[in-house]
């Protein structure tokens, strides 16, 4: 690392730095507003009635002639007795304080003027005012302190813009921080195999633009993989099919119909294998839109369909029943449960009931079930339930439960076995009546 990347501000560590030294820039500026705003505002007693009435009185009364001075100043204390002015024979004091309420009568009146405390009252200030004709009057000052508001303090307002500043320095840092982390989150749990999905942002610091990337990268290498799997499944499924077709052609010219029989029975088999596994694998990358369906006709449809077949297949729920939904892939994942349950029982029953936030759909037979052990093993791809259901033959490569299942998590729903008295076993599937934002089946 260069010595002066840090100047760059395109990493999380310079950002940081750069980061504090702004709130320390910030803090600094405060303080010192904060302290030029105190030092010009206005004096400590100017707005204090006191000192001002008391003003007002002496301008009168130096102004005055001398004769007419006793007259007014008795017109003074009838109208502010709380002045209590009176003319003054004893000797003058010592200056006041500056910052004292009679440094501040003394600056107003001028330097024509004397102004001298007296000894302090508890609740008053008295004072010796000398007219530049030497007449002296005393004089009391009444105080009235408001008290002022916690922020009117120098102290207390710094300190709240200062918090307010780091406050909201922290929080557009955290934002800026954190926000390309949510979105990588938000991509993992969107990531889907249809192709859909857009690039992450490549934003924010050097180390999340990496990270961006590298995210891209993978998902690229990982749709790239599984389009390879695909193609040469395939490819493979289309080179077999060939050889397939010719041997059933040549099982035409077989004499013993049992053997025959046999051998195109073994050629069904592996037909229906290689279009199971490459239904499989094609799961997900396509998906059809959301439509809004009646649930009830697609199971009755589902249950019509095995009865001319020859099984015994009833449905059991409302007549009719809307949900937003995939209806193809609802249709096949119910119609692989309901195989399995004719595959392993001699009937089966499909049940839908509907609740305020979710439906339920239940596929039940009488088969021999599955051991609780396996009901989450065979969910998963090419596990297959025949020994559990006491099978002597494989027919399929165990994936009817695993196409099912992921075409409910593409609903947000969830699938999930359960025993079923008095022998069997109930595929239950759960999905929200209120979607958000579905996922690939994948």
């Amino acid at each position: 690392m260069k010595r002066f990347d840090i100047l760059h501000l395109k990493g999380i560590r310079s950002q940081i730095t750069a980061l504090v030294a702004a709130s320390i820039i910030a803090l600094h500026v405060i303080i010192t507003a904060v302290f030029l705003l105190e030092r010009s505002g206005p004096p400590e007693f100017e707005n204090e009635p006191g000192p001002a009435e008391l003003f007002t009185a002496v301008q009168i009364l130096a102004r005055a002639p001398v004769p007419e001075r006793p007259r007014l100043m008795a017109d003074i204390a009838r109208g502010f007795p709380q002045l209590a002015i009176k003319a003054y024979s004893g000797s003058l004091p010592g200056p006041p304080e500056p910052q004292s309420p009679h440094g501040f009568i003394q600056r107003r009146l001028g330097p024509s003027y004397r102004v001298a405390p007296l000894p302090p009252d508890v609740e008053v200030h008295g004072v010796v005012i000398k007219f530049p004709d030497d007449t002296m009057i005393s004089a009391k000052m009444p105080l009235h302190h408001r008290q002022p508001p916690f922020w009117g303090n120098p102290l207390i307002t710094t300190v709240m813009f200062a918090v307010i500043i780091v406050t909201l320095l922290g929080l557009w840092a955290a934002r800026a921080l954190t926000a390309p982390l949510s979105s990588f989150a938000k991509a993992a749990e969107s990531f889907s195999l249809d192709g859909d999905a857009s690039a992450l942002p490549e934003r924010g610091p050097e180390e999340i633009r990496a990270l961006a990337r590298a995210l891209n990268r993978m998902r690229e290498r990982i749709t790239g993989l599984i389009d390879d799997r695909t193609k040469m499944m395939a490819a493979i499924s289309h080179d077999l099919r060939t050889p397939i077709t010719r041997m059933r052609l040549r099982c035409e010219f077989v004499e013993d119909e049992v053997q025959r029989s046999r051998m195109l029975a073994d050629l069904d088999q592996m037909h229906t294998m290689l279009s199971s596994v490459l239904s499989f694998l094609r799961n997900g990358r396509k998906l059809e839109p959301m439509t809004l369906v009646d649930i009830a006709s697609i199971l009755g449809l589902v249950a019509d369909q095995f009865t001319d077949m020859g099984y015994t297949v009833s449905y059991v729920g409302p007549g009719h029943a809307m949900a937003t939904v995939r209806p193809d892939d609802l249709l096949r994942s119910v119609t692989n449960l309901v195989e399995n349950a004719v595959k392993f029982g001699t009937s089966a029953t499909i049940r839908l009931s509907v609740l305020a936030d979710d439906m339920t759909i239940d596929v039940e037979d009488d088969g021999p079930g599955i051991s609780d052990a396996d009901k989450a093993l065979v969910l998963e791809p090419f596990v297959r339930g025949d020994q559990a259901r006491n099978m002597d033959e494989a027919t399929g490569f165990g994936l009817g439960l695993s196409i099912a299942n992921a075409i409910v998590a593409a609903h947000n729903g969830a699938l999930s076995l359960h025993d079923r008295v008095p022998k069997g076993l109930i595929a239950r599937i759960r999905l929200p009546l209120l979607h958000e934002p579905l996922k690939a089946a994948a």
